[in-house]
């Protein structure tokens, strides 16, 4: 195999994350516009977005498990398929139920499958460029949230919500086709790690060492690790903390933008995603750089950086209240956005610091599940409270207080418990 066919690779998983993001973004910018066309209510549009993050977080860790026992670019592959495909037909959806059954069941079932085979089988090509890949890779979230924001609400402006749905899935068919061509598993021959490899890997928070039958872990390992080891519980309740605010905001902003301010689905759905992910893109580089920095002095300061991430995130959620005029609404979007990154640069380092290599993936599995089943009430709970209290805008200080609750909580934490956790990981795993 070619020595840079792991960009390929990259290449490949990159464009299929950037549709991954941006098949979920589509019906949060179309929103208002199914909700019209099909005589919904808020309440009711909020609930289809909520059983999709529902579907999703149960999902993920039989997910995760396929990723670990099966061919990764068949999980893959197959999963950007299907999805793409529930993705196409959600667009020929006449009523609520074929929405919750293409769009929530469908299409979340399919890409809960997709996100452990691909950061699995990212890390298996890429050992001494695996930050470096994962760095990358990450963009395709940043890109992918902003061009559907922008593009999906540009052509349900010229065409109708439907060819929204249609030609993103279209495209998501059409890559899917590709990577069965172009991608392949990592070659057995080379999947047992060379001491370099395991040193890198240990560094990186893969694993240590090649698994075998014997070492693969049960199926509620990590989430029996994560619950009873104090530093990953507050991180994982953290995290929750975050996905709610982030998944209301992702599918109630576009809808606010056009029912406040009069702007197109196009315009909404640009402005609501662009000022907050560029922020969201710079303030990741500079978190990830000065957590590495910090965790030199101690480890417990990753931590405080997601803490003060949160409570500077929800200042300017406080601001979003009430009907400020669209420049400091930007200017708020965008101050969000940058100190949410505080959170998302150190998520798995933290978690990585304090459960065993192992049982990495299963307790990334374990956190990611209980998140997104907590964010999954976010639109339904707020299309509620958007009914009741007459604007979107009185919300936006409701989930600041749940940052400031959540941000605080992760400071006392990591200063009790932090390096108690992180020692006794080392001692177990000596």
């Amino acid at each position: 195999m070619h020595k840079n066919y792991k960009w390929e690779v990259l290449l490949l998983l990159w464009m299929a994350y950037l549709l991954n993001q941006a098949d979920r973004q589509v019906f949060n910018t179309v929103l208002p516009a199914i909700r019209d066309a099909l005589d919904l209510t808020d309440t009711s549009v909020g609930l289809i977005a909520t059983i999709f993050n529902l579907f999703y977080a149960i999902m993920v860790p039989i997910g995760g498990w396929a990723g670990d026992r099966f061919s990764r670019k068949w999980v893959t592959t197959i999963s950007i398929l299907f999805w793409s495909v529930a993705t196409m037909f959600t667009g020929l959806a006449t009523s609520m139920f074929w929405l919750i059954v293409l769009r929530s069941v469908a299409t979340g079932g399919g890409e809960a499958f997709f996100g452990p085979a691909n950061y699995s089988l990212l890390g298996q090509y890429h050992t001494d460029t695996r930050a470096r890949a994962m760095s990358i890779h990450q963009t395709a979230y940043y890109v992918g949230v902003i061009l559907a924001g922008w593009l999906a609400g540009l052509i349900a402006d010229k065409l109708g919500w439907q060819y929204s749905f249609i030609i993103f899935g279209a495209v998501g068919v059409v890559w899917g086709i590709l990577m069965i061509v172009r991608l392949k598993d990592y070659p057995k021959e080379e999947a047992t790690l060379s001491r370099t490899d395991m040193d890198i890997n240990k560094k990186e928070g893969g694993a240590s060492a090649p698994s075998t039958k014997a070492d693969k872990p049960g199926f509620f390992d990590g989430f029996k690790t994560v619950f009873t080891t104090p530093t990953a519980l507050m991180l994982t309740i953290g995290f929750s903390g975050l996905i709610f605010v982030i998944t209301g905001y992702m599918t109630w902003v576009p809808a606010y933008l056009q029912e406040e301010f009069a702007q197109n689905q196009a315009t909404a759905g640009f402005n609501s995603m662009f000022w907050t992910y560029v922020a969201a893109f710079a303030g990741v580089l500079l978190a990830g750089s000065l957590s590495d920095k910090l965790a030199l002095k101690s480890r417990k300061l990753r931590m405080f950086l997601q803490g003060v991430g949160l409570i500077g995130g929800a200042v300017f959620l406080f601001l979003m209240g009430g009907h400020p005029a669209l420049w400091l609404l930007y200017v708020s979007f965008a101050g969000w956005g940058f100190f949410r990154a505080f959170f998302d640069a150190n998520t798995y380092a933290v978690l990585y610091d304090v459960t065993p290599p192992r049982l990495h993936a299963s307790c990334s599995s374990a956190m990611i599940m209980t998140g997104f089943a907590v964010g999954a009430f976010a639109p339904v709970v707020l299309g509620a409270l958007k009914e009741s209290m007459g604007s979107l805008s009185r919300t936006f200080p409701i989930l600041a207080v749940i940052w400031v609750v959540c941000g605080l909580l992760m400071l006392v934490v990591a200063q009790s418990r932090y390096q108690k956790d992180y020692d006794n990981n080392q001692l177990n795993n000596e």
